[in-house]
């Protein structure tokens, strides 16, 4: 009598199991999109891959997200890849060392691979940029700015300096630092961006 066997090389059908809608199909497919991230990489992220994955059919990917660009801003914003809390330590200094120790660590997690491979490409693919920039970096106010303007109500920071491109450099800095030389990222390097490079820059009297 003959059986049906599968073994570790036989394919599988990673859509057979119950049916998911909703929240709980959503979060699978987020799930799916990071795993993913994490073992290819963006470039060789497909649709298709996800959906096997998260044991969906690509039509329902389609239909929340009309381009792999767009689920994995999600996935990513869903698993607080891109969440940075704003220091309130109540001094400029103390403030901006915490939010660098705090990105710091970021990159240093386990999430830390996908953050890096995301960096790159934003130099790659021009439409996963502008996602990006209208999704992220304005969809409210950045960590770093927050800290800013709670030094310029406590009168460390001259108001021009919101929204100028100095505002940015602390963090720009701990970025290009990142994405040259990996994780970790020495205390010194993060003291010396604060205390030799951005408080000169933003703090009223250098």
């Amino acid at each position: 009598m003959s059986q049906n066997v599968e073994t570790l090389d036989s394919p599988v059908d990673h859509r057979k199991g119950p049916r998911r809608r909703g929240e709980e199909l959503e979060h699978a497919i987020l799930k799916a999109a990071l795993d993913e991230l994490t073992e290819a990489g963006y470039p060789s992220l497909t649709m298709d891959r996800i959906a096997t994955r998260a044991r969906t059919s690509k039509a329902a990917l389609y239909r929340r997200w009309p381009s792999r660009a767009e689920l994995v801003i999600d996935a990513c914003k869903a698993h607080g890849i891109t969440k940075l809390e704003a220091p309130d330590n109540g001094e400029l200094r103390a403030d901006v060392l915490a939010l660098l120790r705090q990105i710091a660590a970021k990159m240093d997690s386990p999430l830390g691979g996908i953050l890096r491979g995301l960096l790159a490409e934003l130099t790659r693919d021009e439409e996963f940029a502008r996602l990006v920039r209208e999704r992220i970096h304005t969809a409210g106010p950045t960590a770093i700015s927050v800290v800013l303007a709670r030094a310029v109500e406590r009168g460390e920071v001259d108001p021009a300096i919101l929204g100028s491109r100095r505002a940015m450099v602390a963090t720009d800095l701990i970025r290009n630092q990142f994405l040259l030389y990996g994780a970790p990222i020495d205390e010194e390097v993060i003291i010396e961006i604060v205390d030799e490079v951005y408080l000169p820059l933003v703090r009223i009297g250098g």
